[in-house]
């Protein structure tokens, strides 16, 4: 049987689930195969009839001797499957599943697992699972050993992959193995077929975790592999012009000199890394990591001008007119004395570029307006992509094609752990800014459980009334949710809050759904003072510049990932006043609060970024944010021992690659989330 053969090929049983398989990703007999169980349900011991007791989950075996219907007085009607396994008989009873007695006949050999119960003066099994076997030598594989349950989706159940897997794999079907033999006999790897069969049908759970270690290796090694190959070919299939810094070193050590503040050390580290890009012919691709407020955007600006200085012009990308404006106003003040033509291309300012000329800049600064055809360059040289992961993939390659394989820039605040990083990104360089500048303060976090929320609104009011304070709060959602109803909704809260709770004060409001417009007013608004409270969705997490605002409640704290609130905590703290932030929870769990406490004693957004990996993993740490997180079927990035052997085994392997021809076609289709070229 061929493995890329599609499943709905082989048979009607498959056919009629073939649009719900491919919801979950299933579309050939290799996606099933490697279909993984979520866990497993043990029910390891077959009991003896005569030794069961009432109120044990059991798995029972034996020889159906009767069946029977039965109609209750409320038309309900209940199946009794008599079994005898020679030690005793017990009913296995069903609630209205008259089907049952088309599948189960007397005389079969059935396997059973439930609940013993007692009924009357009998003892009856409330069946959860059965299955009829061939023997009583035959395997179960629904009722006894590690059953295997798996993610579920349109009908699909657990049962059914089960039992279809096993079909397929009866048939002895060839899994070859194409992770180097080499590879598999020095780390005392299961081969492929064998790891296959063991994780859908382990005999104990030792059996599952030798399984379960070579297919995460495999998963992880073509993740690695990809993203080294993808470095190979960017460097030796592009080239870019290189830059003459040294030739221009002196004007670029004046614009640093002319700064208003002094460089920290890492905003001196990334800006010499990336001058040394820039003066390669390799095409630049460097990420530029950093918490909010860290500096980046005049890191960026110093690569800008050094752009401008050999002659090329520079595109900015923010993802949203806010940032966009804000990465304007900037860079206009940091370049523009220096004569360097700024332009600003987003949708709300589309009359003001009819009336100029659409080619008068040095560096074009915008939203996804940049892409536009009516936006042309003529010697880009230098791309630079904000927060990217927000982009589609083809508004990101559309701005890079705009040039002649420009140096490419991105910035984000997202913190990303190393091990993710090494893991995913390794096609990028990266400078990492791990300090703020000189003069910022800690800002004070608090936890705030639902019994001091009226507490907290009261020193919420003497602070704005006594200090003039100005608050974001923050709400996870826009409209209310039907499931999550203790969860606040934006719309709803600042409606309540500007008539219930802070009456006296102007209240604003702000989420993704409103009109860029309106959305601008609000912001506005706010820095100018005329809003007191900003009740916001997480749209605010990147770039809103309000150096007046000092405090911030965000409720729902424990349905965001702790670098996410970390860069919504960014949002204050950027003036001279003492900040707050005020975690707000209606979760009592003690692990929820031992999470959020980290952000009381840790103000770095690497550090939390790492300590979220590993009390939640890569799903969650984020929170709502998961751009760029890599999809694992199985692995998972907090397995540090088996990420750095599945590098290492991919770095040693890559200069033989041609060895491996279907090593090789498996890492080219290996999707890796992009945070860079396309």
């Amino acid at each position: 049987m061929d493995l890329n053969m599609p499943l709905r090929s082989l048979g009607p049983v498959f056919r009629m689930k073939a649009k719900a398989l491919s919801k979950i990703g299933i579309e050939t007999v290799e996606d099933f195969l490697f279909y993984t169980p979520l866990r497993y349900e043990s029910n390891l011991i077959v009991s003896k009839i005569a030794e069961t007791q009432v109120g044990e989950t059991v798995t029972i075996q034996g020889e159906v001797t009767a069946t029977s219907n039965v109609f209750t007085r409320r038309r309900l009607t209940i199946q009794r499957i008599t079994i005898d396994d020679g030690t005793g008989k017990i009913d296995c009873v069903f609630f209205n599943q008259r089907f049952i007695l088309n599948n189960i006949k007397k005389s079969d050999f059935l396997s059973a697992a439930g609940r013993v119960e007692k009924f009357g003066n009998k003892r009856t099994l409330a069946t959860r699972h059965y299955e009829v076997l061939k023997s009583k030598e035959a395997d179960a594989i629904h009722t006894t050993g590690l059953v295997p349950i798996y993610s579920e989706a349109g009908g699909v159940s657990s049962k059914w992959i089960r039992g279809r897997i096993k079909t397929i794999l009866d048939l002895n079907v060839k899994i070859d193995d194409f992770i180097p033999e080499e590879i598999v006999k020095k780390n005392s790897f299961l081969n492929l077929h064998e790891a296959i069969y063991k994780i859908h049908f382990p005999k104990s759970a030792q059996e599952a975790e030798v399984a379960r270690q070579r297919l995460s290796f495999d998963e992880l090694f073509l993740k690695h592999a990809a993203s080294k190959l993808r470095k190979k070919d960017w460097e030796s299939q592009q080239k870019a012009i290189p830059f003459e810094i040294e030739k221009h070193s002196a004007k670029i050590r004046e614009l640093i000199k002319s700064l208003p503040f002094k460089l920290t050390t890492g905003q001196i580290k990334a800006t010499e890394d990336i001058l040394k890009d820039l003066s390669r012919d390799v095409p630049m691709n460097r990420l530029l990591e950093g918490d909010v407020g860290s500096g980046k955007t005049v890191v960026a600006a110093i690569a800008v001008y050094s752009a401008y200085l050999n002659g090329f012009e520079s595109a900015f990308m923010a993802p949203t007119e806010i940032l966009a404006n804000q990465h304007f106003a900037t860079i206009s003040d940091i370049l523009e004395p220096l004569g360097v033509k700024v332009r600003l291309f987003t949708s709300s300012n589309k009359k003001q570029r009819a009336t100029s000329d659409e080619r008068n800049f040095d560096v074009a600064i915008g939203t996804h307006a940049l892409v536009q055809k009516k936006v042309n360059f003529e010697r880009l040289g230098l791309v630079v992509i904000d927060e990217q992961q927000r982009f589609g993939v083809e508004q990101r390659a559309n701005l890079r094609e705009k040039g002649q394989n420009p140096h490419l820039l991105t910035m984000t605040a997202t913190p990303i752990p190393r091990t993710i990083f090494l893991t995913i990104y390794a096609d990028l360089a990266l400078s990492l800014l791990d300090e703020l500048p000189k003069g910022r303060k800690k800002i004070k976090t608090w936890l705030v459980p639902e019994n001091k929320r009226e507490g907290a609104y009261k020193w919420i009011e003497e602070k704005i009334r006594m200090e003039k304070s100005q608050v974001f709060i923050v709400c996870p959602f826009i409209e209310p949710s039907e499931t999550l109803t203790t969860v606040k909704a934006v719309k709803d809260e600042f409606e309540r809050l500007a008539k219930n709770v802070f009456p006296k004060f102007k209240l604003g409001l702000l989420h993704g759904k409103m009109k860029g417009s309106e959305k601008d007013n609000a912001i506005k608004e706010f820095r100018n003072g005329k809003i007191d409270i900003l009740v916001a969705t997480p749209v605010i997490e990147v770039g809103i510049d309000i150096p007046s605002a000092d405090i911030i409640l965000i409720e729902g704290s424990e349905r965001f990932g702790l670098a996410q609130l970390h860069q919504l905590r960014g949002r204050v703290g950027r003036g001279e006043k003492e900040s707050f932030c005020l975690l707000f929870t209606t979760s009592n769990t003690d692990k929820t609060h031992e999470r959020l406490s980290y952000l009381r004693t840790i103000d770095n957004g690497a550090e939390l970024a790492e300590v979220d990996l590993k009390l939640r993993g890569p799903g969650e740490m984020f929170g709502t944010m998961q751009h760029g997180i890599p999809d694992l079927k199985i692995a998972t990035l907090s397995d540090f021992p088996l990420m750095k052997l599945a590098s290492e085994e991919a770095e040693r392997i890559l200069p033989h690659l041609d060895r491996f021809p279907e090593l090789k076609v498996r890492i080219i289709k290996t999707n890796v989330p992009k945070i860079s070229k396309d």
